[in-house]
């Protein structure tokens, strides 16, 4: 099903991760999303289980990344 209209449509978690960490770097991140895995020794594996498990800190996550690129 095509969804040209869907900025996360094909992206991965890890990918929308990590072109957040390259804009906001882990301290953006926690700014803009106050949890644990970005604050206190933070990992790109430790926030993904994190994310995976969390249905609203990923809803975060994937609003964030949206608003990075219409702001692009």
């Amino acid at each position: 099903m095509s969804q040209p209209n869907n900025p996360l449509h094909g992206k991965t978690l890890q990918s929308i991760l990590e072109e957040l960490l390259e804009h906001y770097r882990w301290e953006g991140l926690a700014y803009h999303i106050p949890v644990n895995c970005f604050m206190k020794d933070p990992s790109i594996k430790s926030s993904l289980t994190f994310l995976r498990k969390t249905p609203w800190a990923r809803t975060k996550v994937e609003e964030l990344y949206i608003k990075l690129l219409e702001n692009n």
